[in-house]
């Protein structure tokens, strides 16, 4: 199968919704935005050994590489309307994970209201990787931002936080959830929200209804909410008390109350945190939960700088890092 073959066989009828894409029949593709609306553009990757694990599915891997990006649009605001597709492959496709790769995408596409605009294939040395910029779009002048946070706003977050970090500690050690008496039956929830996260789309308009800054939580609640914080010029204050866990994550905590530093710390929950004026508060929280998302306040923002955070004893707690980073600080930098 050469690759002209393979983007008509393949990934073609993924762009059959979006008459933009051209039927991926040319180098670039057409994108007109809903009248006075902005475009909203980003763009994550996902590779193997870093993202997803060698022996993860076709299908999972698709999901989770839309799914990031899609986190991104939602937590601005945007409705989300195409993406770029840049798949690097190692070694030629079997047509099977193709199938299951082209599956994965159509599942995560048709969840998010999205359609794949164009991109590229190529094969190169190194692991698979799977590039993706997704475009939404917002009322002109309306993209919720970072830095918009102000002294008084509650701090919410969407759905439920450390399920994935947690999932993946027990990928990394399969001895763990024995050593914390879990059973199957509470662990494969936590390894589900790492290899399929779900950003919660039915929230976007709330949240450029209601949020005075947001974004997604993709590198760990403390990192970001600082990243929020130092942006927006404010101090933020989270109570570990009232951060959501699943049953899943609750049962961990249980057996081992140090693994709530996963829960703050680890990272890919692709959920949104948003910033909202207190006398606006419950009726975002209505709002969501009219659409069937659930949020929870699990802090404010005051005047100063930085952040502090609270244990589910509410003792202050001291992090060395935050969260993830592709590029960690050497001692002496």
């Amino acid at each position: 199968m050469g690759e002209d073959d393979l983007i008509q066989r393949t990934f073609a009828p993924l762009a059959a919704g979006f008459p933009g894409a051209l039927g991926l029949r040319d180098d670039c593709a057409v994108l007109t935005p809903p009248a006075g609306h902005d475009l909203v553009l980003t763009t994550d990757a996902v590779a193997e050994g870093v993202h997803f694990f060698a022996g993860d599915g076709a299908h999972d891997i698709a999901w989770k590489a839309l799914a990031v990006n899609v986190s991104d649009l939602i937590a601005k605001g945007a409705q989300p309307i195409a993406y770029l597709l840049s798949l690097s492959l190692p070694d030629e496709p079997e047509r099977g994970w193709l199938d299951a790769f082209a599956a994965g995408l159509a599942d995560a596409q048709s969840a998010f209201s999205i359609s794949l605009a164009g991109g590229d294939t190529d094969r190169r040395p190194g692991p698979l990787s799977v590039t993706i910029a997704a475009f939404g779009s917002v009322p002109h002048g309306r993209m919720v931002r970072r830095d918009g946070a102000r002294a008084g706003d509650r701090l919410f977050v969407s759905g439920t936080i450390g399920d994935s970090a947690l999932g993946l500690r027990m990928r990394l050690d399969p001895g763990l959830a024995i050593a914390l008496g879990l059973d199957a039956a509470r662990v494969a929830p936590l390894l589900a929200h790492y290899l399929r996260p779900q950003p919660p789309l039915a929230l976007a308009p709330h949240i450029l209804e209601f949020a005075s800054a947001a974004m997604d939580i993709s590198d760990g609640l403390i990192k970001d909410c600082g990243r929020l914080a130092r942006v927006s010029g404010v101090a933020a204050q989270i109570e570990g008390a009232r951060v959501p866990l699943s049953v899943s994550a609750r049962a961990v905590i249980s057996a081992d109350p140090d693994l709530f530093r996963t829960v703050v710390t680890g990272g890919d929950d692709y959920q949104v945190l948003a910033a909202v004026a207190a006398d606006r508060a419950d009726a975002f929280r209505a709002a969501a939960q009219a659409v069937g998302v659930a949020v929870t306040d699990i802090g404010g923002v005051g005047h100063g700088t930085g952040l502090s955070v609270t244990a589910l004893d509410g003792q202050p707690m001291v992090f060395k890092a935050g969260g993830w980073d592709h590029f960690p600080a050497r001692r002496g930098d």
